[in-house]
């Protein structure tokens, strides 16, 4: 069986999951684990633990659905502001922990729970924070500072990103990006969820001894600190910080409806172009990979998790 390695965080990592678990192949997704915003962020403050909230969401994007919808749906229930607005998987995931030990062993319950299709595994077990610097000098202190700048006219770029302090690969991780067929980099906030795994020490090292593919699904639109960007700056960026080059990319070409698009320029974000340019023949892949969604009473995009995992499927 064919072994897929998907490296990320966020919804995107979310939908590419949700379509490949209806494949036959040996599915590991790896999770960044330094968000520190809403019921995660105050998870960690309170008791140290690692950030729970996008290893939760993968845990319900590989369940199986038609079996235990309601208990997904329990994983993914929030609490009012009389309990913090806590997210009730957060808080499972927390008290997981406390009976086992340690994230590892609390997530490897939740996924028995859940009924997974493959395993989910942190990128790292060690309590680390994300920093940044934008081109105007300014010191980002937090995940969330570094996915939302919020600098007035949101065009201020992010030109260096680490962790403090420094935080090891998870051994489990390690061996699961050594022993691959085809590596996933999921799209995802670009310096808030998907970089951060590269900043891990030990992982540059195991994507370069990998014999695997590596592949890269780029965003849908743009968000502060990515404002402007197109394929080709996303797939600059991903090299950069990964340190491989990917053998394919994987993007979307379908332009949203005129109300979404007016969505997102509200604030400050907006469609990727698909500029592939300077890219090797061969390795750009394009696609009509958009969805339109309604949440909370706004249009937002998705990538469509049946074509989008289709296209991954092909690469092996």
């Amino acid at each position: 069986m064919k072994k897929i390695v998907t490296i990320g965080g966020g919804t995107g990592h979310y939908a590419l999951l949700r379509g490949l678990k209806n494949y036959d192949v040996d599915l590991t997704a790896i999770v960044s684990v330094f968000d520190d915003g809403g019921s995660t962020g105050k998870l960690r403050t309170e008791f140290g633990m690692l950030a729970p909230g996008d290893i939760r969401n993968c845990l319900v994007a590989l369940s199986h659905e038609a079996d235990i919808m309601e208990l997904a749906a329990l994983f993914e229930y929030r609490y009012d502001e009389s309990l913090e607005s806590h997210n009730l998987g957060n808080l499972i995931l927390k008290a997981l922990q406390d009976i086992k030990g340690d994230m590892a062993g609390a997530i490897k319950a939740a996924a028995k729970i859940l009924r997974i299709k493959g395993r989910v595994l942190p990128v790292s077990v060690d309590p680390s924070h994300l920093r940044a610097r934008t081109d105007s000098g300014r010191l980002l202190r937090s995940q969330v500072e570094v996915s939302y700048p919020d600098h007035p006219d949101g065009k201020e770029r992010i030109t260096e990103v680490w962790l403090e302090p420094k935080a090891h690969i998870h051994g489990a991780s390690a061996m699961a990006v050594r022993e691959a067929d085809l590596i996933v980099i999921c799209p995802g906030c670009l310096y808030g969820s998907v970089v951060p795994n590269f900043l891990v020490a030990g992982m540059a090292e195991a994507l370069k001894k990998s014999a695997a593919r590596k592949a890269y699904v780029c965003n849908l639109v743009t968000k502060q600190g990515t404002y402007g960007f197109a394929v080709k700056d996303f797939v600059r960026e991903i090299a950069r910080f990964s340190g491989v080059q990917p053998d394919a990319v994987i993007f979307n070409t379908l332009r949203p409806s005129q109300d979404v698009v007016d969505k997102y320029n509200s604030e400050v974000s907006g469609f990727v172009e698909p500029d592939i340019s300077g890219l090797e023949d061969g390795v750009a892949r394009g696609a009509e990979l958009l969805k339109e969604h309604d949440l909370g009473g706004k249009r937002v995009v998705r990538h469509d998790p049946e074509r989008l995992a289709r296209m991954v499927m092909d690469l092996l």
